[in-house]
């Protein structure tokens, strides 16, 4: 006799199946294969001989002869999304060769059809990641989240250098070159800014999921550990913090613990396979990972190691959690917690579920402190909770992608996510944070904000931010 649950299991899946049934146009076999080969000159035989020699030598002159410019990108008027070259539309692609390659000068382009951009802020000090166009867990290099607080520099990387100096026993200057002849490791790590969805702790402010959470990335990382580096300089007694330094126009510094430097701490030189690009640091840049991502200076040029840490502003005016009820400030609050957030069905420019029926909900979880234990799906407002599927591989401090099938019966809902990582903590919901923080005036910031967040979905299928709060 089988058990209750496999029933209600089996009932789910044929209602989920009934809901996907009604998905695509359905054409006859014979209907498939008129599209497949109409007006095609060759279908005599189309699957039973190859083109001769004489004809293949024959097509690749006619592309010549009619002017392979037809096929060249046009860069002067291009109409093309940022990072797409636009070509001319080819009118039947089974007749027509395409483009030759490297006509792009040899680096790649997307689709001139996708058009996902990061969206910058009034003062861009701040770029953010189109999540609900994510569909994996990484993060391509050119949608990954930006801040700033000095601009972007430009370094020649021939004449950068990292200096580790102060309580060491011999201070040491590294080239580019003379990092990459160490032993490197690959890390997939997710990098967070600690005020993302700072904004949203009292009322729902940002439209769109990629304004609320856009301030996270997943990338692979490639580099030096830093553990190796302070080796070979040696650490002196009393040896407790390090002062990390960027070469950018803020000359961002922040303290770190020698603990955490010599544990998991990277210096990055690439990301995602190749050089990390100007705005994610390069020539090379410190990576703390699970930590807020201020603390992983970029364009790094110095580490002094001390026996205190240094107070700079952007950990005391900066980066530090304010707690109302007390008037004190909580400081070197690194970590960055669980946290989860639907990228789709989720608010932005153009999303619009079609009407009742089947949809995966999906998004994303991460935490700071290791894996994703399991994540919990909401599709009531939170009155009850069941647990989504994780897709594989969930790695430590990564971000791992989740989904949950739904069969949307039309009528206006509220539908949440909640992680769990493998320390047992679980993401808050706002009454939570707020009792433990206190409330916050228009305007703050209330950094390491992880509180469940809420989507609406109204009855003509368009989704919005709401907040729990009211």
């Amino acid at each position: 006799m089988g058990s209750p649950d496999n029933g209600r299991f089996d009932r789910k899946s044929k209602a989920i199946d009934e809901a996907l049934s009604g998905l695509g146009q359905p054409i006859t076999e014979a209907e498939a294969q008129i599209a497949a080969v109409e007006d095609c000159e060759c279908k005599k035989g189309m699957y039973a001989l190859a083109a001769t020699r004489r004809e293949l030598f024959a097509r690749t002159g006619l592309v010549a002869a009619v002017g392979m410019t037809a096929m060249l990108p046009r860069f002067a008027d291009a109409k093309a999304p940022a990072g797409a070259v636009e070509y001319p539309m080819q009118s039947d692609t089974t007749k027509e060769q395409g483009r030759m390659m490297g006509i792009d000068g040899g680096y790649g382009s997307r689709s001139q059809f996708e058009t996902a951009v990061r969206w910058a802020n009034p003062t861009k000090t701040a770029a953010f990641s189109p999540l609900h166009n994510s569909v994996g867990t990484i993060t391509p290099s050119g949608l990954h989240y930006e801040r700033h607080h000095g601009g972007i520099p430009n370094i020649d990387p021939a004449k950068h250098s990292l200096v580790i100096h102060g309580l060491v026993d011999r201070p040491i200057k590294y080239s580019l070159a003379d990092l990459k002849r160490f032993r490197t490791v690959s890390r997939t790590y997710f990098l967070e800014c600690a005020g993302t969805t700072g904004s949203e702790i009292m009322k729902a402010r940002e439209p769109t999921v990629q304004r609320t959470h856009g301030l996270v990335s997943t990338s692979e990382w490639t580099g030096v550990p830093l553990s190796t580096l302070l080796k070979q300089t040696g650490l002196q007694p009393g040896a407790a913090w390090v002062l990390a330094e960027g070469a950018d126009d803020a000359v961002m510094t922040r303290s770190v613990p020698v603990d955490k430097c010599l544990s998991d701490a990277l210096i990055v030189f690439a990301q995602n396979g190749e050089a990390i690009r100007p705005e994610q640091g390069y020539p090379m840049r410190l990576f703390l990972p699970g930590w807020e991502g201020n603390i992983s200076i970029k364009w790094l040029r110095r580490l002094e190691v001390s026996d205190k840490p240094y107070y700079t502003r952007e950990e005391t005016s900066k980066y530090s959690d304010l707690i109302t009820t007390t008037g004190k400030s909580r400081i070197f609050t690194f970590t960055m917690e669980a946290k989860s957030v639907i990228t789709f069905p989720a608010p932005s420019s153009d999303m619009k579920l079609p009407g009742p029926g089947f949809y995966e909900i999906t998004g994303l979880a991460w935490s700071g402190r290791g894996k994703i234990a399991r994540v919990e799906v909401s599709t009531d407002g939170g009155k009850t909770w069941h647990l989504a599927s994780l897709q594989d591989p969930v790695l430590a401090i990564s971000q791992t992608r989740f989904r949950f099938p739904w069969i949307w019966d039309g009528t206006p809902t509220v539908i949440q996510s909640r992680a769990t990582d493998e320390t047992g903590y679980s993401q808050p919901a706002h009454r939570q944070l707020i009792a433990e923080r206190g409330p916050l005036e228009t305007g703050s910031l209330f950094y390491h904000m992880n509180a469940v967040q809420s989507w609406g979905i109204a009855a003509d299928g368009s989704v919005k931010n709401v907040h729990p709060l009211g």
